[in-house]
């Protein structure tokens, strides 16, 4: 099985990386490095692309806003060598669109390094925090002959420990943790049977990662699942024995590149830059055959074919990720009728029409279809993955649409989920029942741009709507997909502050500061959460102003006077904090410009910048006893 399978292969990797380091213009150099992190790589031409990149990187951070590439600080603390595996990391968040700066702590020190000062973490202040540990360091001296209740008893004892090193990482740092599960070091003792002896080495490490996975749900810390990940590339590529009394590497150099991109996912999904929607061609994809020639008797899907079945398979698989809220599409070059009719008529399909919340069938170019149903889902065409079983149609969105991801796929249908799941674009950094309502929601969006496209009365369709705007300030139970909007809104985003997860969970411990979440239900559904607004006293602006730090909203839910009702509740929260003026601030991004006007149209004033403030922010003012805006929006304040 090769590395990165579902990245496509480059002609000719080494003198593509010779000819970007010869290119003049910054920003170009930049682009064509990132595009090389987007194509398969072993461990050497990822150690050569991390040189280059690491040079420019550090001359050109100017650059990173113009190619929508984002900025995180992970810390690395193990008790296994991982210095050759942090290039890896690097260059795989950069196929992830994130530049990460790293910091590696001493080997073997971790626990030094959280619980007492340690002032070069302290300086380097990490986001992400890394706890890649050995089994060895957490395997139990208890007899082979201990009872059940002494195993549970010394498992207890580890997960407290690491307990206490997870929340010394959030609150010293306000780092997202992630905690690499272990890896038996030792071969069984009783073949078999060792599942049935509570105390041998492999049964304890497996219950031991039982009780990390049950103990990090509860405590908000992310996985490095290397036990189940690892599982299908052997000991040669985690554990290897040899490895380990070499040089003390779990993980073997060659494996780096895939393990670098096991890091770089978990990242990219707390920053909020997961793919979110899965578009998908039909003949030869979702099915066997051309509906269109072989009719929708004709096509192969369904028990009794060993090809049938597998794209049947296929199918319950892109259906598990729809229930799970990735937006699913359909586009394909196909008659519209008949390309439809295959959902209505066969009576094998797993996806049903309802289940798509975009479907395209035509005969135009799929770059220009694809387009399209990012106009029509309200989404970014960096939130796609196209999938499609013809390597030309692969590469022509790829040339003409590279922020789309379009993976390589195997030869065999029966792979095609496996290697989906692989590629790891659906990562995610947390599951909230809004996310389940997501695919939903999307589908519900498109049946109210529907009716407004026959609409000739805005302020009608608005009432029509029955819109309930729900309040209220930010909870344990919101903290998730508050924290996932943060790190994902790009356009409706007033500062594009991002905080991750445990950033937040200080922010809103401050009694000082209001978090506010808000959730908007219509008639045709609940959108879900679809706002977060944070703002704090700022003496700067008077003892009575409240500063507005945070301010973003789901696209999807735009032009519905949301931001009209939100501003009523905020308004409402600080005056009875004792403010007596909102200051609002925008900083312009390449993506924020459809904000810009923002504060000017809910009614602030221009008011004069800090003189520490750079010249592309504005700021505005805004008296809180000012009616707001009229909207035809229902405000509930949850307590």
């Amino acid at each position: 099985m090769e590395q990165l399978a579902w990245l496509p292969i480059h002609p000719d990797f080494a003198g593509a990386l010779k000819a970007a380091r010869l290119v003049a213009d910054p920003e170009e150099k930049l682009s064509r490095l990132v595009e090389l992190a987007n194509y398969r790589r072993n461990f050497v031409a990822t150690e050569k692309l991390d040189r280059t990149a690491a040079q420019h990187l550090s001359s050109a951070p100017n650059l990173l806003s113009a190619l929508q590439l984002r900025q995180a600080r992970l810390a690395v603390l193990s008790s296994h060598t991982v210095d050759h595996l942090v290039p890896a990391i690097r260059i795989a968040g950069l196929g992830r669109r994130t530049t990460l700066s790293t910091h590696v702590g001493p080997y073997g020190l971790y626990r030094q390094a959280l619980l007492d000062s340690n002032p070069d973490l302290v300086a380097f202040a990490p986001q992400f925090l890394l706890l890649a540990l050995d089994a060895r360091d957490y395997t139990s001296d208890i007899a082979l002959s201990a009872s059940e209740a002494e195993v549970t008893e010394a498992i207890v004892k580890h997960i407290d420990e690491l307990r206490v090193l997870w929340r010394a990482g959030r609150e010293r740092y306000a780092a997202q943790v992630i905690q690499q599960t272990f890896v038996a070091s030792s071969p069984t003792l009783f073949g078999s049977y060792d599942g049935l002896v509570p105390a041998s080495p492999g049964a304890f490490v497996e219950r031991l990662n039982d009780a990390v996975r049950s103990a990090a749900r509860e405590e908000g810390v992310l996985l490095l699942d290397v036990a189940w990940l690892g599982r299908r590339w052997g000991n040669e590529a985690i554990g290897d024995p040899v490895r380990w009394h070499q040089a003390k590497q779990l993980v073997a150099p060659h494996f780096a590149p895939q393990y670098g991109d096991w890091v770089a996912r978990i990242i990219a999904a707390s920053l909020g830059l997961s793919r979110k929607c899965l578009v998908l061609d039909l003949d030869n994809t979702i099915w066997g055959g051309v509906v269109g020639d072989d009719g929708v008797e004709g096509i192969r899907l369904g028990q009794g074919d060993p090809l049938g079945e597998a794209y049947l398979e296929f199918q319950r698989y892109v259906a598990a990720l729809g229930k799970r809220g990735i937006a699913l599409a359909i586009c394909s070059k196909n008659d519209p009728a008949t390309a439809e009719a295959a959902f209505s008529e066969h009576p094998e399909m797993v996806l049903h029409r309802t289940d798509i919340a975009s479907f395209v069938a035509n005969w135009d170019d799929k770059a220009s279809n694809l387009r399209r149903i990012a106009q029509e889902l309200g989404l970014g065409l960096d939130s796609f993955v196209f999938v499609d079983d013809n390597p030309a149609e692969r590469h022509i969105v790829r040339r003409e649409l590279p922020m789309v991801a379009v993976p390589e796929l195997p030869d065999d249908v029966a792979n095609y989920p496996g290697s989906l799941a692989d590629a790891g674009y659906f990562e995610a950094a947390s599951f909230t029942s809004d996310d389940v309502m997501r695919a939903r929601a999307y589908q519900a969006n498109v049946e109210r741009q529907a009716v407004l496209a026959r609409t000739t009365d805005m302020e009608g369709y608005l009432k029509n709507l029955s819109m309930t705007l729900i309040a209220s300030e930010i909870r344990p139970v919101d903290l998730p997909r508050a924290s996932q909007l943060i790190n994902k809104s790009n356009q409706f985003n007033l500062t594009t502050r991002r905080y991750t997860e445990a950033e937040l969970q200080r922010l809103v411990d401050d009694p000082a500061i209001l978090a506010m979440c808000f959730r908007l239900k219509d008639r045709f559904g609940d959108n879900g959460l679809i706002s977060v607004i944070l703002a704090r006293p700022d003496v700067h602006w008077g003892k009575n102003a409240f500063l507005i730090d945070t301010w973003l909203m789901s696209c999807r839910v735009l032009g519905r006077q949301v931001e009209a009702a939100a501003l009523e509740v905020l308004a409402n929260e600080a005056a009875n904090r004792g403010a007596q003026s909102l200051i609002g601030e925008y900083r312009p991004t390449p993506r924020n410009g459809l904000v810009s006007d923002h504060y000017a149209k809910l009614g602030f004033a221009p008011a004069s910048a800090p003189r520490d403030e750079s010249n592309s922010a504005s700021f505005w003012r805004f008296d809180i006893q000012t009616p707001p805006p009229r909207h035809f929006i229902t405000v509930e304040r949850l307590s």
